[in-house]
């Protein structure tokens, strides 16, 4: 089953024609440069998530009350289809979990039992990795974007051995001959700043 794409508002998307950046921010924002864009264009235009680096499709077709009616409802719109076990008003849903005897053992024995346990477990690892999972987060994004804009420019491969590294310095000095939007978008992704 299809589950339809859920984008938050708050969240910023980046538009580009060709390889020149032509709008960054909310995505109804961005949405209607793009529709405006390509009245004047040949050139091929992308919608891309910052907080992925993945592209994004969206139907542009209609006047701009149209567009940001139907994107409101892409952005509030939640997955069909049956519902499982859980608490879905209170967002919880059930999943499988597999685990060794010894760890149910461990999760039963718990105060408020297993759940309970593994929620706060979860949670904890959370906080302690927080500032780890956003850098992977972005260097991800970074790199998604980077594969789909400039995957086949000179030191590509290089340039993207030298995210994984976290190198910045090496990073800069590699894309340093790309075109500016595609640099400044890969540097903005990766590290949340400009050149």
């Amino acid at each position: 089953m299809d589950m339809p794409m859920i984008y938050d508002q708050t969240s910023c998307f980046t538009a580009f024609e060709g390889q020149r950046r032509i709008a960054s921010g909310p995505l109804a924002d961005v949405a209607l440069a793009v529709k405006r864009a390509g009245t004047r264009t040949t050139a091929p235009i992308a919608i891309y998530s910052d907080a992925t680096g993945r592209p994004v499709d969206l139907d542009l077709r209609g006047s701009d009350d149209e567009i940001a009616a139907r994107l409101r409802g892409t952005l509030q719109a939640e997955p069909t289809g049956p519902r499982g076990r859980g608490r879905p008003k209170l967002g919880v849903v059930a999943r499988e979990v597999t685990l060794l005897p010894r760890h149910w053992e461990w999760l039963s024995a718990q105060p408020g039992g297993a759940s309970v346990a593994l929620r706060k477990l979860v949670d904890e690892a959370r906080r302690a990795n927080s500032d780890r999972d956003r850098s992977r987060a972005a260097r991800d994004a970074a790199y998604h974007f980077m594969s789909a804009m400039a995957g086949n420019l000179a030191n590509f491969e290089e340039a993207a051995r030298a995210l994984f590294a976290d190198d910045r310095r090496r990073l800069a000095g590699l894309i340093a001959g790309w075109p500016d939007d595609i640099r400044d978008h890969i540097i903005k992704l990766a590290f949340g700043d400009a050149v």
